[in-house]
């Protein structure tokens, strides 16, 4: 990419909250992920959990039945060099800084008639101590409107606040909650309709949905992790120890030194099948 345009491009992203790199994965890459994904669904890869649930079921009838792997990227090598894809790092680094880590990899699914998931962010669920949580969100199929694609209200995430989250009841939506009392219109959210291939970074802080999958047949598959600045303690664990010490040790570095390296790691998260209910 030029480096100028990126330059733009991290701009319009602090201002935003949100950045597109088009046609930023080859075709034959995007077909290899989607393979792999199969492959891990199956078990071909490893024991992954909820799969006892499936049993007999090709990988085609079996990511019908699902809405997402977790954590997939502890069980096919393909899917963990993503990780490191360049185009990414490179970003990433411009967006958070040198040292980067990642947390977290999904393998959303979302078949026809399968439901969307309410307004909320992401920071809310993986808290940093220095607001660099960033998400990036991998077409591997074409995203529309009609198939479920993310919408995003732009500047969102400027003021640095976590909204409050409930249960919603919507069946449009899965079950995770919806946030509420933000002062943003709907008619201020944009949808973000991307080819195969192309990669949206995304601000922790920034106000995203999706909706139903309303198309007659086929999927909107997507691969996504979530990465953030590795000086930052993660408080993820849900542990024993006060947020302000806890720091969830089974990431990834991607980019540059961990400043916690003398810590080591641990393998905590465990990959598993998450159904629709």
């Amino acid at each position: 990419m030029n480096d100028t345009k990126l330059t733009q491009d991290i701009a319009d992203y602090h201002d935003k909250g949100f950045l597109i790199i088009e046609n930023a994965l080859s075709k034959e890459v995007v077909d290899d992920l989607l393979n792999e994904a199969a492959e891990v669904c199956l078990g071909k890869h490893g024991e992954i959990a909820g799969a006892e649930e499936f049993e007999g079921l090709d990988a085609v009838s079996l990511l019908q039945q699902i809405i997402a792997i977790h954590f997939p990227h502890k069980l096919s090598g393909s899917l963990r060099d993503m990780l490191f894809n360049p185009v990414i790092t490179d970003t990433l680094t411009k967006i958070i800084g040198p040292n980067v880590k990642c947390m977290q990899s999904m393998f959303f699914v979302k078949h026809a008639g399968r439901p969307g998931q309410a307004w909320h962010q992401d920071e809310a669920f993986i808290p940093t101590r220095d607001r660099s949580m960033t998400g990036v969100w991998i077409a591997l199929d074409r995203a529309t409107v009609d198939n479920g694609c993310l919408w995003v209200i732009p500047g969102s995430h400027k003021s640095g606040v976590l909204w409050p989250g409930r249960a919603h009841g919507n069946r449009e939506f899965d079950h995770t909650e919806e946030a509420y009392g933000y002062p943003f219109a709907e008619d201020e959210a944009i949808p973000v309709e991307l080819e195969p291939g192309s990669i949206l970074f995304f601000n922790g802080y920034l106000l995203h949905k999706s909706n139903k999958n309303v198309t007659e047949s086929g999927s909107r598959r997507s691969y996504v992790c979530h990465y953030m600045s590795a000086e930052s303690l993660l408080p993820w664990s849900g542990g024993a120890l006060p947020n302000a010490v806890e720091d969830y040790r089974d990431i990834v570095m991607v980019a540059g030194e961990d400043p916690y390296a003398y810590k080591g790691t641990e393998d905590i998260s465990v990959p598993y099948l998450r159904p629709e209910s």
